[in-house]
């Protein structure tokens, strides 16, 4: 009997950190509905579901949130606001230093859709917030 999975919980204050969170969003689909930016809180909150890539093989996915916090601002390119049942398919989170610590913090989609957050620093949390399930299929990428 495969033992249960256990919720993964990262957080990231410097580009290296967010490189593992990156590298574990990977292929994670969310709605645009489940996006917020709290001007308030200063926050940027996402819910998605990830493919469970330490999943030992099985194809699984499972509901993730990640915020990102000290966000001064918020920027998309080729996401359509207002549309909260589109689906988009993040690639990556990266970091952009501007005047350190601060900087944007860049997630990148498929099909050319982009999300820019200034942020007073780099400060960034990830935790998975369900069970995994049963994925359909693997996600795949064309080799180079």
């Amino acid at each position: 009997m495969p033992r249960p999975a256990l919720p993964l919980r990262l957080s990231a204050l410097d580009e290296n950190d967010l490189q593992t969170i990156s590298a574990t969003l990977q292929d994670a689909v969310a709605q645009l509905g489940d996006f917020e930016f709290s001007r308030s809180a200063r926050t940027f909150t996402l819910a998605l579901n990830r493919f469970r890539w330490e999943g030992g093989g099985r194809n699984e996915r499972v509901r993730t949130g990640l915020q990102i916090a000290q966000v001064t601002g918020a920027w998309s390119q080729n996401l359509r606001q207002g549309a909260d049942d589109a689906v988009v398919n993040l690639l990556s989170v990266g970091f952009e230093s501007s005047d350190a610590p601060s900087g944007v913090v860049v997630l990148v989609f498929s099909g050319g859709g982009e999300l820019r957050l200034s942020v007073e620093c780099l400060e960034a949390v990830m935790i998975d917030i369900s069970a995994p399930w049963p994925a359909s299929s693997r996600p795949e990428h064309e080799a180079e």
